[in-house]
């Protein structure tokens, strides 16, 4: 992984995150999983984050991003959890049946050159799940 520059800061921030839908129904299938992929991706384009690796399980998500240092986990899990709710259970009003679309817990956990391997080895074993 590169270093990231702008005018005034060189940083590698990269994190490993994970969400699960409400009551962690298994709801991420099919269309409402692509739907979701497309939508992190315009999430994290518009913002400037670099998608390293993502799962998506039909109960929970795993993000490998790297990321700014003006935005913080919680920042990222906030901005990408919204746009997906907000849009996920509009195309697909089955979503509506349950109270809403994710938990307001997530995992995160911090990674550099060294652990990178490992994550990306989980990761994509989570795919063949």
């Amino acid at each position: 992984m590169d270093y990231k520059r702008d005018e005034h800061r060189v940083h590698l921030l990269v994190y490993h995150i994970v969400w699960t839908p409400k009551r962690r129904k298994a709801v991420l299938k099919n269309q409402i999983a692509q739907r979701c992929k497309e939508l992190i991706h315009q999430k994290c384009e518009e913002k400037g984050w670099t998608i390293l690796n993502l799962a998506i399980q039909p109960d929970h998500i795993h993000l490998f991003i790297q990321t700014w240092p003006d935005n913080s986990p919680s920042e990222i899990v906030k901005e990408i959890k919204g746009i997906t709710s907000y849009h996920l259970r509009r195309e697909f009003p089955e979503l509506l049946k349950i109270p809403s679309m994710w938990t307001r817990s997530f995992f995160v956990a911090t990674a550099g050159n060294v652990s990178q391997e490992i994550i990306q080895k989980y990761i994509e074993a989570q795919k063949g799940v």
